[in-house]
Parts: C-alpha cells; sequence; structure tokens
C-alpha cells in the first residue's frame, strides 16, 4: 500500500539563525520536574545537592553543584544504573551540559527500563 505524499506531514526546519542550541543554565529544574512526575523520591540536603532514587531503586540520580568530590572530576550530574540483573553502570554529566539534555537522557532511559 502506498501513502499520498499529501498525506504525510510537512518536514519543518527552522531557519539557520532561528536555531537556539541549549547551553547550561545551572539550574536542576528539567531534571526534577521529569523524576518529581515519576513519582521518583527527592532529598535534598543543606549543602544544594539533590539525590534521587528511582521508585522500585534501582537508579540514581546525584545533582551534585555543592559536592567537592564531583567538582574535583568536573562533574555535576551522576546517573547510576544498578540492574537487578547486570553490572552497575554510570554516568556523569559536566557543569556545563544543559539539565534539559540530562532530562532527556533520563526520559530515554525509563522509557527503555522499568525505572
Amino acid at each position: 500500500m502506498n501513502t499520498s505524499a499529501t498525506l504525510l506531514p510537512a518536514v519543518v526546519r527552522p531557519a539557520v539563525e532561528d536555531r537556539h542550541w541549549l547551553s547550561s543554565d545551572h539550574c536542576a529544574a528539567p531534571v526534577l520536574d521529569l523524576l518529581n512526575a515519576l513519582g521518583w523520591t527527592i532529598a535534598e540536603t543543606p549543602e544544594a545537592n539533590i539525590h534521587m532514587t528511582s521508585p522500585e531503586g534501582g537508579v540514581y540520580v546525584g545533582w551534585l553543584p555543592e559536592d567537592p568530590s564531583a567538582w574535583a572530576r568536573e562533574i555535576v550530574w551522576r546517573v547510576q544504573v544498578l540492574p537487578a540483573d547486570g553490572e552497575v553502570w554510570v554516568q556523569e554529566f559536566g557543569v556545563d551540559t544543559p539539565s534539559e539534555a540530562v532530562a532527556g537522557f533520563l526520559a530515554a532511559l525509563v522509557t527503555h527500563s522499568s525505572c
């Protein structure tokens, strides 16, 4: 069966001058909003670090703007996955990584798992 080209949605591409690439604003809100909506446990520390855990406990996300060891490694985000049937793995994001990019990574992670 062939689909008429008139029935397909048009591809919309913004003009080069209309493209705005993300840059870090050092705000955790996109990640916090996503994980809060998914029912994750969210705990803030007095130092302004935030620790988030998936409902079943298999994934940890840390927003670590005031953690000296994170700053020594030049990271501010830490994602740690503890699969029930595999090896633990970690993904860290640097201080200039936009939180929207981290939220996108996490959205893809939870879409393809039982997090």
